[in-house]
């Protein structure tokens, strides 16, 4: 069965969230992904906040990742308040009391992972908590271990060729380190490293010779695109995707990608559950090539005697 979600950026709207627990003003969220989609482990949207909206105090029964794709909010938790900007990501553990408060002059937006799945059968998996306080608020610094859950990203950093020492703004570390492999560029953001445990959050760039070939996951895998164009192959069916486009592809449904523009096209990438330490690609090609290799005749062994 064909297992995955395409939503267009022109077919996307931005609701208040069913029923939540918590009180909230000038709040809506795109959903991309969900529990009615057959989606196990990935609750997948992009929020909106008014600068002066404000999402009360609450906790989820899920891990919760994010990454700031536009303008200003406000993030407080009991260790702390923080200024997110455009770029920023971070971590927020399961059972961790948050709330979000609007800042700057126009509404702010960040994508959100919920992982595993909030469930409408159980209050999608949120209760409110007290208010917490609403202290002067730090802007994230990767230095700083205060902001230990949190990372900032720039387009920059796909560029292999500025990550020597000089040229980075933190000691070089597996934090500042890049995957490069067929034209191909990863960045992690969130995973193990930063605290997760149910998810990653990275930033996938193509060449414009980039290509991956057909392969499939034992995990689900969520894409919105920001920059570029790509053709996207789900289970035999090809889909061009552009900037504000999204997709997710549930656990075994074979996918392929390849830039279809000239520059690079650079998405944000999800997994859950997190990927197994190997098999967790599983590359068509190869078991192709099994497959012909177990055809093949085999030559007649000769077992008469020779004088």
């Amino acid at each position: 069965m064909t297992h995955y979600v395409i939503q267009r950026a022109a077919d996307a709207t931005f609701t208040a969230p069913p029923q939540p627990p918590y009180e909230s003003t000038g709040f809506r969220r795109r959903s991309v992904v969900g529990e009615t989609d057959g989606s196990v482990h990935t609750g997948f949207g992009v929020c909106e906040l008014a600068p002066d909206g404000a999402i009360r105090a609450h906790v989820h029964s899920y891990e919760e990742s994010f990454h700031l794709l536009a303008g200003t909010v406000i993030l407080d938790t009991p260790e702390g308040s923080y200024l997110l900007e455009e770029g920023d990501y971070g971590l927020l553990p399961t059972g961790l009391s948050h709330a979000w408060r609007g800042a700057g002059d126009t509404a702010a937006r960040w994508a959100d992972m919920l992982a595993p799945v909030p469930r409408a059968r159980y209050g999608y998996d949120t209760r409110a908590v007290p208010a917490l306080p609403a202290r002067e608020p730090l802007r994230i610094d990767v230095r700083d271990p205060r902001t230990r859950s949190f990372g900032h990203f720039e387009a920059a950093q796909m560029d292999p060729g500025k990550q020597s020492q000089d040229l980075l703004s933190v000691s070089a570390s597996m934090r500042t380190a890049l995957l490069v492999y067929s034209g191909i560029t990863v960045k992690m953001m969130v995973d193990a490293d930063l605290g997760a445990v149910a998810s990653t959050m990275f930033m996938v760039q193509y060449a414009a010779d980039g290509v991956a070939g057909a392969h499939d996951h034992p995990f689900e895998e969520t894409y919105l695109i920001v920059e570029g164009t790509v053709d996207a192959t789900f289970d035999g069916e090809r889909h061009r995707l552009g900037v504000g486009d999204a997709a997710w592809a549930g656990a075994g449904c074979v996918h392929s990608f390849t830039n279809a523009g000239a520059g690079p096209v650079r998405w944000l990438e999800t997994q859950a559950p997190q990927p197994p330490s190997r098999h967790s690609y599983r590359f068509a090609r190869d078991w192709d090539y099994l497959r012909e290799v177990l055809e093949e005749p085999e030559e007649p062994v000769d077992l008469e005697e020779k004088p």
